[in-house]
């Protein structure tokens, strides 16, 4: 039996199932020659240009860049770099709108350029046949290679993961995307150099067998090849029937070797490496040419282009630009750009958005030319997406687990191997968008997927961490525990105690016996203490005798004085009040001296309550004759004072000041009023000359002090008194009246004698108070 790589030289070719023949649409963009797009004004890279992870930035806003610079390194082999597609300055670092499906923004570098288009330093390989093919690859990384058919896998990745497990090339050059004639045209214009790539890559995985897979529908690129390739080349050039997805990898690695890739597997599982055109080409520019991935191939097609075809356009250059450039026209009713071939690309939300490495084609049709799909219908289960489906899926199916978002049945139903082709969508009658409902729910697959894959490596670290913890808790008991028993083995060799015990103890017996000793006292300084004390508690009770005197009977004087106040405040209240309704009637009049005749036997009844008291106060004490004799002074003043507030209250009966007041029975009134309370005056100040002051001091008071504690007080209350009586003279008493006097001067006049003796009496009671307080 033949070997594979035998019936592959004999000619045999392989099938696979399912696929479509739609309108290719290749003529309109494949007549004319590859042309130069130019720089435009501006330059938007995005750091993501493939698949994989971004690089970081390694330039700032301000910079200037040369041709060919790198913008960002990487050191993992899944991160290619990006470079300046020409010399310029940075004019900033920012979020833009990307060519992807989703139309959402990503970090770019924006450079504004110069025109003058000056290269930087470059690194060739000219002799790359000599060179290690670690060399090589590393080679084609630095120089930001990636997939050029569409996919954006880094090419050194995929080089290094060949490295001795395969032993077939291919060269992907079937290019079935309807509309898309970049791989086609570069074949045609630059066959030697897509040659010269495919030898770079012969040398660097040395295959047994290279095979260059191209569609029936190229001819002339297939005798473009035909011409470059050498006997020695070990290069087969097998071209295929056209058959839309015949581009793709799996599918082209089983019409060539018959082959079958498994799921969700790589062409290198079964010995095989895959290439693109475009991929080959960029490596013989990185290695013989030292230029790095800068600029693409791109076909500009549809009929909405004036000037179709494809060009040359630098990375990053803005769609917008080459639709200016190339004289599109926008449809009416329904303008649309599109980012790939009819049937795998995406519409852009927008034109500003830039050229990247896996960019291939802008397809600007009108609405004759490409129908838009009209509302999706219901289901018919006809099964013509199961006939087409080239990875041999159930697209019903997986619509309906998408649609219902029960993503474990599409896992189920092998999602993951949908290519995407959009075969399924192009049979569907009733124009279901399948490929849609696809991308969704891979989408949220992958999504979760890396949450999955977040958790269980945190769930990893915890782990680690408490077994980390755990095992150098372990090693530092058994440390101590060691280091302890050591101890103890040496102290034991010795034959002395253990260090650490025998401290303790020491420290022990010292407290104990620091708690038990008692200070020895000297009996010369135990007398000393002695003595100190007793001196100090007699001093104590010597100053509480003298500064603590009994002061019972002051205070219930006091006591007695703040009732009289009280009973005066309120007898003072009911003649204002009786006064500011009075009327001429003769009834008030007797009203007031009765009142005022109370006052005065109210004064005569307290002075002879006193009385008793110090009676009861001499008999308990021995008095000295000193002490006596000021008590007697004091006493005197304060009957003085009382006959004094008497009169000054009985002067100051209220009056009605109306004038129908008669002015004899006033008169008659207030002269009995006076004569009351002087006599009970005289009778109270006769009491207190008899009656000796009660003196409340021990035998163990000063003499001095007395008697000049009593002087004062005997001259304050003279003070006081002059004072009163100046006042009362002052004010002239009443007269009765004849019948020619004015009632109402007299009424005045009296009210004025009575203000002014009720003021000098409240003064000379508050001094009085403040004598007998000091």
């Amino acid at each position: 039996m033949l070997s594979i790589i035998e019936q592959i030289k004999q000619g045999k070719l392989w099938d696979f199932h399912g696929g479509i023949h739609p309108a290719e649409n290749k003529d309109l963009s494949n007549k004319s020659p590859i042309v130069n797009a130019g720089i435009p004004q501006e330059l938007v890279l995005p750091l993501k240009q493939h698949i994989g992870s971004k690089g970081d930035i390694i330039v700032a806003v301000g910079d200037k860049v040369q041709k060919g610079q790198p913008l960002t390194q990487g050191d993992i082999a899944m991160c290619v770099p990006v470079h300046a597609p020409t010399s310029g300055t940075i004019t900033a670092i920012e979020q833009r709108t990307t060519a992807h499906p989703s139309g959402l923004s990503d970090l770019c570098i924006v450079i504004a350029p110069d025109q003058q288009d000056t290269w930087c330093d470059k690194t060739t390989y000219a002799d790359y046949e000599d060179r290690d093919p670690a060399e090589l690859i590393d080679a084609i990384r630095l120089n930001g290679i990636a997939g050029l058919g569409g996919a954006g896998f880094p090419t050194a990745r995929k080089l290094q993961g060949g490295l001795g497990n395969v032993d077939i090339l291919i060269i992907n050059a079937a290019e079935c995307e309807p509309y898309i004639t970049a791989d086609d045209r570069l074949m045609r214009d630059y066959a030697e150099e897509v040659i010269e790539g495919v030898r770079i890559l012969r040398h660097i995985i040395s295959p047994k067998l290279t095979i260059i897979g191209i569609e029936d529908n190229k001819p002339e690129a297939i005798q473009a090849l035909e011409q470059h390739v050498k006997e020695d080349d070990n290069i087969l050039i097998r071209v295929v029937p056209t058959k839309y997805p015949s581009g793709s990898s799996k599918q082209l690695v089983k019409i060539l070797t018959g082959r079958e890739v498994p799921s969700q597997s790589r062409s290198t599982s079964v010995g095989v490496i895959m290439q693109n055109v475009g991929t080959a080409f960029a490596i013989k520019r990185a290695i013989i040419d030292g230029e790095p991935l800068i600029e693409r191939v791109v076909t500009l097609t549809g009929e909405a282009f004036k000037e179709r075809g494809n060009v040359f356009a630098m990375l990053g250059t803005p769609i917008a630009y080459l639709l200016d450039k190339f004289g599109y026209k926008a449809d009416k009713k329904h303008p649309r750009v599109i980012i790939g071939g009819s049937l795998m690309g995406f519409t852009l939300p927008h034109s500003n958005v830039p050229i990247t490495k896996m960019t291939n084609c802008i397809l600007a049709p009108k609405r004759k030319e490409l129908p838009l799909h009209t509302y999706e219908m219901a289901c018919i289960r006809c099964s013509a997406c199961a006939d087409v489906c080239p990875s041999s899926l159930l697209p019903q199916q997986l619509q309906w687990y998408a649609k219902d978002q029960n993503y474990e049945k599409c896992e189920e139903y092998n999602l993951q191997d949908c290519i995407e082709c959009g075969a399924c969508a192009y049979v569907c009658p009733s124009e279901i968008p399948l490929v849609q409902y696809y991308r969704q729910a891979k989408a949220e697959i992958w999504a979760r997927s890396q949450d999955e894959i977040n958790a269980e490596r945190a769930r990893q670290r915890f782990e680690a961490k408490q077994a980390r913890m755990d095992r150098d808790k372990a090693e530092r008991e058994n440390r101590f525990k060691k280091a302890a028993e050591t101890r103890r083995e040496e102290m034991a060799k010795t034959g002395g105690d253990d260090a650490v015990a025998a401290a303790i103890a020491r420290v022990k017996a010292k407290q104990a016996a620091a708690q038990s000793e008692k200070p020895e006292v000297k009996p010369a300084v135990a007398a000393a203490i002695a003595a100190a004390k007793a001196k100090q508690a007699a001093s104590a009770q010597g100053a509480t005798s003298e500064t603590l005197p009994d002061n019972s009977e002051m205070a219930k004087l006091r006591e007695e004085r703040k009732r009289q106040a009280r009973e005066r405040k309120a007898e003072k209240e009911a003649v204002e009040s009786t006064a500011s309704t009075s009327s001429n009637d003769s009834k008030k009049d007797a009203v007031a001296a009765a009142i005022a005749r109370a006052k005065a036997k109210k004064a005569q009844q307290a002075s002879e309550q006193k009385a008793p008291v110090a009676d009861s106060v001499v008999k308990n004490a021995e008095v000295d004759p000193k002490k006596a004799a000021i008590a007697a002074a004091v006493a005197r003043a304060k009957a003085k004072k009382e006959a004094q507030q008497a009169q000054s209250e009985s002067t100051s009966e209220p009056v009605a000041e109306t004038e129908t007041v008669d002015p004899k029975k006033a008169a008659v009134a207030a002269a009995v009023a006076r004569a009351k309370a002087r006599k009970a005056a005289q009778q109270a100040e006769a009491q207190s000359e008899t009656t000796p002051e009660p003196v409340a001091e021990t035998d163990d008071v000063d003499p001095k002090k007395a008697a000049v504690a009593a002087a004062v007080a005997r001259a304050k209350a003279r003070k006081a008194a002059q004072q009163a009586q100046a006042q009362s003279e002052t004010t002239p008493e009443p007269v009765a009246e004849t019948e020619a006097v004015d009632p109402k001067k007299a009424a005045v006049a009296a009210a004025d004698a009575r203000a002014k003796a009720r003021k000098a009496a409240q003064q000379a009671a508050k001094e009085q108070q403040n004598i007998e307080e000091d």
